[in-house]
């Protein structure tokens, strides 16, 4: 066994800095084989890690190391370090979003259906969004009212362009999901982290010691967060409708359940890779100047430091 003892893992394993290495961890925490891991394995992984923070003695190979480390960040939350609900954490993005995605491009003409696929990619957005906010709490009336806005956002979003668009060439009708997506996500994401922007989110020095709350940092999270999960259904959502529709000229779908099955196949490929692309845009823990941020971080640490925020996904 080599020694592990001076290996940072507060820090990814590849290098943050360059778009490869945040690629690299984020394929490694949205794998959805990591659903598999039983609570046990979880629970070994959080004991490893911990273990190795505080310094102690650990039989076990770097890669062993490294593995723990990468399950624990797709489980646990970065800040508050509590374990996420399965639906909610980013390596059940792809199985969760390639059948919601599926399901609003092939069933985007009736009324009742895109209520329903609005509500239920809604709900799943919840989720998500809640599960892996920066790092605020948030009341039960909260999560409640953060719902109710973002459902019905996108709920009106896609009957009104869906209205809109009635005469419009096939293709378009199918880019509605996108458009009621991208709409949601601007409502949504702020709307759950609502308490974030109100407040503050924590920063960081270099020694993961907190130094307070900042609103700016707060405000620059949530936009990038939006940014990227917009680019993340981007491709599934954009480029599945024009081979669907290619095959429905071709008289490919013969059988009512050619489309479903081929629309889920198409968007769990794509955002495979989309989802840790996306994620990767944006470095996860934010390293700024504090002349940037609010008077009392400055106060606290000068002009001139570097502190961190975790931005979230």
């Amino acid at each position: 066994m080599g020694d592990i003892s001076k290996i940072d893992i507060n820090k990814p394993r590849w290098d943050q800095s360059t778009y490869i290495g945040r690629a690299k961890y984020y394929f490694t925490v949205t794998n959805p084989l990591n659903l598999f891991a039983t609570s046990k394995t979880l629970e070994n992984a959080r004991t490893i890690v911990e273990k190795h923070r505080k310094k102690e003695k650990l039989d076990i190979t770097e890669d062993e190391l490294w593995k723990a480390k990468q399950l624990y960040d797709s489980a646990f939350h970065p800040v508050t370090g509590e374990k996420q609900a399965l639906v909610g954490r980013m390596s059940c993005q792809v199985p969760g979003n390639m059948a919601i995605n599926a399901g609003m491009i092939t069933y985007h003409q009736s009324t009742p259906a895109i209520i329903f696929w609005q509500w239920i990619n809604q709900s799943f957005n919840a989720i998500v969004n809640y599960t892996n906010r920066s790092d605020a709490t948030m009341t039960l009336t909260e999560i409640g009212a953060a719902y109710i806005f973002a459902t019905s956002g996108a709920v009106v979003t896609a009957l009104y362009l869906n209205k809109r668009l009635k005469r419009a060439h096939p293709i378009i009708r199918r880019y509605v999901p996108f458009f009621a997506v991208a709409a949601s996500n601007c409502i949504n994401i702020p709307i759950m982290r609502n308490q974030e922007l109100m407040e503050g989110i924590r920063i960081f020095n270099d020694k993961e010691k907190e130094i307070g709350n900042s609103k700016i940092a707060a405000r620059s999270a949530t936009a990038q967060v939006v940014f990227s999960r917009i680019v993340m259904a981007m491709p599934s959502l954009l480029m599945t409708p024009i081979v669907l529709e290619e095959m429905t000229k071709r008289c490919l779908m013969t059988k009512p359940w050619v489309e479903p099955v081929v629309a889920t196949g198409l968007c769990g490929l794509i955002l495979t890779f989309a989802t840790p692309l996306a994620c990767a845009l944006f470095i996860q823990r934010v390293p700024v100047k504090a002349s940037h941020l609010e008077s009392h971080i400055q106060e606290k640490v000068g002009k001139d430091a570097i502190v961190y925020y975790n931005k979230g996904l």
